[in-house]
């Protein structure tokens, strides 16, 4: 029996709203998978901690691109571009209902192991680690936010 891609490729947080995420010593990277249905528009905040209770919390300024469609499979994603930055805004419509935006291991400051990204409205947010560090069985992976 092969090994399935939960655990080999990737570990997920499906309800990851402002939840501190192991990065660092985990996984090379996370994909922030977002969502709010309505094209209401939603702004996320992305910051970093030395612990999973938040030490030292602070913004991560390194947002240059992230990813919008409408999330129901209906279109292609669309690539956009801004100046570094903490914050994601997606626009009031239905094109940008759905956000996806990478974060690097790399990416955090010294002494710092933990991210997190925070709807400011009323938006899902998924933690995808990938690149996982060492491959487990899904009943064997570590709790991503311990």
């Amino acid at each position: 029996m092969s090994q399935k891609a939960l655990g080999r490729l990737f570990n997920s947080t499906p309800a990851a709203d402002g939840v501190w995420i192991a990065l660092k010593g985990a996984a090379a990277g996370v994909d922030f998978s977002c969502y709010l249905a309505g094209a209401v528009g939603d702004t996320y905040t992305l910051q970093e901690a030395k612990d999973s209770s938040g030490t030292g919390a602070q913004n991560l300024a390194v947002i240059t691109e992230y990813h919008t469609c409408t999330g129901n499979g209906s279109d292609a994603w669309t690539r956009r571009t801004q100046a570094a930055a903490a914050t994601v805004t997606t626009a009031a419509a239905a094109t940008q209902n759905a956000m996806v935006v990478a974060v690097e291991g790399t990416s955090l400051s010294d002494g710092y192991r933990y991210v997190k990204l925070t709807s400011t409205g009323a938006g899902t947010v998924n933690a995808i680690t990938r690149d996982l560090l060492a491959q487990r069985a899904p009943a064997n992976l570590p709790a991503t936010g311990a």
